[in-house]
């Protein structure tokens, strides 16, 4: 499997209520926008165990089973969600079994291509983690390790024990915080899919997307694809509308000076 670096994915995390804790509430709505998602050529959704305790694989499913070829859609695990507020990386090998095991119930499927490690737990060794999706690996039950916010250490960490395939953080032109993660991983040729990748508040993105005429989301998601070939932007949407707009960032070509701007804020 190669991940479809260079392109725009789609986030399934908003296709839930606001606090990703029940399913949608106009569910019909949602499973329109993933099909329609495929209609349009989106290479990759992305989607997660702890997403509305589990509902948003099974809403993909619903909408999406049995799946196109090409398709990639990408599960994770290892946070669970004690109580709507909470987010605690769990990680514990037989816990991270179980819950790929659930996955691939909900997906309806026998292999999930990239499975993502949600977050690092501190309280159990990263090896042993790892060692739990590697033997899912060998099984042939999942296909790509991902891991999901996470340091440049912990990736240099992660690689002594097994290949990755992809990194994701929250990254946009407004935040950069993981911008050595990005220039790690694409020095290694590791997809990096930015979540949060738009930043509509930013002022070069404001003024560029006035001058274009193109959306403040448009011009975020540009100049990601641009800031390095290794991207993936997995932005999320409830509207078929938004979807469509976001995709046809891919074919916004910003000029070197916009580019500038854009990142400056000028």
């Amino acid at each position: 499997m190669t991940i479809p670096t260079g392109t725009i994915g789609l986030g399934a995390m908003r296709l839930a209520d606001p606090g990703i804790w029940h399913g949608p509430a106009d569910r019909p709505a949602a499973v329109r926008l993933l099909r329609r998602a495929v209609e349009l050529g989106v290479p990759l959704i992305d989607t997660a165990d702890a997403y509305a305790l589990g509902d948003n694989e099974s809403l993909i499913a619903e909408a999406l089973h049995p799946y196109p070829d090409g398709l990639i859609v990408a599960t994770k695990a290892g946070e669970a969600r004690p109580s709507p507020g909470e987010w605690v990386p769990v990680g514990h090998p037989a816990y991270l079994r179980q819950q790929a095991e659930l996955s691939l119930r909900r997906l309806r499927t026998d292999h999930i291509p990239l499975f993502y490690l949600h977050r690092v737990d501190p309280l159990v060794a990263l090896d042993d983690q790892l060692g739990a999706l590697v033997g899912l690996r060998e099984e042939g039950k999942i296909g790509a390790i991902g891991l999901s916010e996470v340091s440049v250490g912990q990736l240099d960490a992660a690689l002594r024990v097994t290949e990755i395939a992809a990194v994701q953080n929250a990254y946009n032109v407004g935040d950069r915080t993981h911008e050595a993660m990005v220039e790690r991983t694409a020095e290694l040729g590791i997809a990096f899919v930015p979540f949060y990748p738009i930043a509509s508040s930013h002022p070069g993105v404001r003024r560029v997307a006035a001058e274009t005429g193109a959306t403040t989301a448009q011009v975020s998601l540009a100049w990601l694809l641009r800031r390095s070939p290794n991207m993936l932007p997995i932005p999320g949407t409830t509207s078929e509308v938004h979807l469509a707009e976001n995709l046809r960032a891919a074919d916004l070509r910003l000029t070197d000076e916009q580019y500038d701007r854009v990142q400056s804020g000028g």
